[in-house]
Formats: C-alpha cells, sequence, structure tokens
C-alpha cells in the first residue's frame, strides 16, 4: 500500500507544497537565516541543544536535502508522479529500462523520494523546537536540469548526469574477513563506472535510444541507488557515537535503519540489472555471477550482510553495517559524494558550506 500523509496532523506544513517547489525548510549554520517555517510543528522540548548535536543534527539535515534532491530528479523520470512527489512526468523509455532491474522500481524510487523528504523535513522541525537553526540550501539550486521530457526545469543541487559511481560496496557487504573500518579495500562490482562520468537519467530524449545505451543509464542508476543509501546507513550509527541527548540518539536511530532499507531493496534490484555494453562510450554491465565474481558469496539474489571482522580480528565474525567508524564520518561522506560526481558544476561557496557542516559534526563529542 503506497504511504500516504493525508492523516498527518493538524499543523503540519504541506510537504506537497514544498516538494512542489524544491524548497527546504527553515535556515542552517552558516548558511544563512532564510526563514524559520519549520516552527510550525512545534516544540518538543524545553532545553536547547548542545552545540555538538545541533552540529550532528544540521549536518544530517543537510545530507538529506542533498538526497532528496537526487532522488526527486530519479522519481521525475523513473518514478511514479503523484500527490505524495509532485513534480515531472515521466519517461516511458527510462522507465521500461529501470524495470528491467524490477517491474516495482517506479513505486520504490517514489517511496525512497517521499522517505528523504520526510527526514530533512523533520530534523529540521525538531532542530528548531530544541531553539537550533533548521538547514536551507536553496540558494545552491543553480545546476540545470535534465533537458529530456518529464523533467522539470528547475535548479537542482546535485548531478545526476556526469557520475563516477563506486561499486565496492557490492563486494564489501560480501565478504568474510574484510571491514573498511580496518582499511580494508574492495573491488568494484562493475569497473567502468569508477573510470569515467557517466549519466543515470536520460540528459536529453537523444539518450532515449538505442536500447543498450539507456538500459546503461538506468543501470548506472539501479547501483548508484545502492551507493547512495550504503552511505546513510553507515552514517547514522558512526554519527549516533557523538551525540549527547537521548532524544536525539533517539533521532538518528529511529531514521538510520530506514536508510538500511533502502539499501537493502537498492542491494536487491542493483543485481539484476542486465549484462549490457553502452554503444556510445563503451561502459560495460558484466555479469555478477561469472568470474571475477560468481559462487557462493556473490549469488546475485543474496542481500543480507555476510558476516565479517568487528572492533578487532581476534572477535567472532559478525553481520554487521559497515563502515561504522566515527572519526571523520561527516567529511567522509562529503568527499565520497563529491567523488560521485553529484556536485560537478557548484562553487567553492557550496562546497565551503558543506565542509563548515561537515567540520562541526565530526568535532561533536558526548557531554555528560
Amino acid at each position: 500500500m503506497r504511504k500516504s500523509f493525508e492523516s498527518a496532523p493538524v499543523g503540519a506544513i504541506s510537504r506537497r507544497s514544498l516538494l512542489a517547489t524544491g524548497l527546504a525548510v527553515g535556515a542552517g549554520a552558516g548558511l544563512g537565516p532564510l526563514g524559520r517555517a519549520a516552527a510550525a510543528f512545534g516544540d518538543t522540548s524545553s532545553e536547547a541543544l548542545t552545540s555538538g548535536d545541533a552540529a550532528i543534527l544540521r549536518f544530517l539535515s543537510a545530507a538529506e536535502i542533498l538526497e532528496t534532491d537526487l532522488w526527486q530528479q530519479y522519481n521525475e523520470l523513473g518514478g511514479i508522479q503523484d500527490s505524495e512527489v509532485p513534480g515531472g512526468s515521466g519517461s516511458p523509455r527510462y522507465v521500461a529500462a529501470l524495470r528491467k532491474l524490477d517491474l516495482d522500481m517506479p513505486q520504490y524510487i517514489h517511496d525512497n523520494t517521499e522517505d528523504e523528504f520526510t527526514h530533512f523535513t523533520f530534523i529540521n522541525a525538531y532542530l528548531e523546537s530544541r531553539g537550533g537553526e533548521a538547514v536551507n540550501l536553496d540558494r545552491f539550486r543553480t545546476l540545470p536540469s535534465s533537458k529530456a521530457t518529464g523533467a522539470q526545469q528547475i535548479g537542482r543541487l546535485t548531478n545526476l548526469m556526469e557520475l563516477t559511481v563506486d561499486t565496492t560496496w557490492w563486494t564489501r557487504y560480501r565478504s568474510r574477513t574484510g571491514n573498511p573500518d580496518f582499511g580494508d579495500k574492495f573491488p568494484p562490482a562493475v569497473p567502468g563506472l569508477s573510470e569515467g562520468r557517466f549519466p543515470a537519467i536520460p540528459r536529453s530524449d537523444k539518450d532515449l535510444k538505442p536500447r543498450e545505451h539507456i538500459q546503461a543509464i538506468a543501470n548506472t542508476a539501479g547501483f548508484h541507488f545502492g551507493t547512495i543509501e550504503q552511505g546513510g546507513t553507515s552514517l547514522y550509527p558512526s554519527l549516533a557515537q557523538r551525540v549527547s541527548d537521548p532524544e536525539v540518539l533517539r533521532v538518528l536511530l529511529s531514521i538510520g535503519p530506514t536508510e538500511a532499507m533502502h539499501f537493502q531493496t537498492w542491494h536487491d534490484k542493483a543485481g539484476n540489472a542486465p549484462e549490457v555494453t553502452d554503444p556510445t562510450n563503451g561502459l560495460a554491465f558484466p555479469s555478477l555471477n561469472a568470474p571475477p565474481f560468481g559462487g557462493e558469496d556473490f549469488q546475485t539474489n543474496l542481500i543480507m550482510p555476510e558476516p565479517t571482522i568487528f572492533l578487532k580480528r581476534r572477535f567472532p565474525a559478525c553481520s554487521i553495517i559497515r563502515p561504522t567508524k566515527t572519526d571523520g564520518a561527516a567529511m567522509g561522506a562529503v568527499k565520497a559524494l563529491t567523488a560521485d560526481g553529484l556536485f560537478i558544476g557548484h562553487s567553492k561557496e557550496f562546497f565551503d558550506a558543506l565542509k563548515e557542516l561537515a567540520t562541526a559534526a565530526d568535532a561533536a563529542t558526548p557531554q555528560a
């Protein structure tokens, strides 16, 4: 059943009007006081947040705003457009290629988009209810939209048309001996995606053919979905180790697992990406059931984390989220998103703002 906000409590902000205009809520520290609309949700506590907790929440809000922006672009062309996630009108050939990965891809894209929107609107509202400042990145909405039929022509925060996708999460979560928290490295599932810049949405209607080209674009999106959501899966438990307030901890521990739900969904769908070589640029998607992969640990229908080393190599293997080491977690997320190509075309001011938010979050320490 499709999720609905029809029963939202009286006084809640209209999520439809905000998403339709692509606007974030409130004002971010270091980004300018651009409004306090989230206060309409009402106070949940009379105690002010510690500076560290506020910094962590502000960084997470910024990360969720960026996620919402990229998912909104995916939904406009490949998801379900309705009153819950308005904007765009779909691209039938792109949708058909996405459905090669799963027939329900449009619904899953829609629901992921909706979830990310609720994350940043809640965090912003919660920040303001505790005396903090919400985050607004609207002045950085300067990147162009896809020109393909179905996409809105509005300013964007993220660039889905020049991606360098890290697919090492595929092998990392199937490793029984390695953990990035120990400095271990993992090979990419699709090496070609780490060796160039590729579109994950059609840049214009010219990208809708030949068939192999639009399929490669859809495959790129399928793997990018997993890349994005595994990052959020690790980010929340990493930063949760730095918060002080039990209620803030509850916020992080309640939102973080939904990112893991997203990740497992996309892990499953990426495994269905058909073998194809893009005739326009040579990007090849190999069979993940054949060498150098294949075998028991690389069956494409296996999507549960394999047990691996945790905390100390001498301990028994354990099925875990990886990584969860907290040092530099926020800045690590910024670097990963930047390396992904999501921010190609942005100004130095944008990068400085993200680094400021990440530095403050990484400096937070629990207070008694």
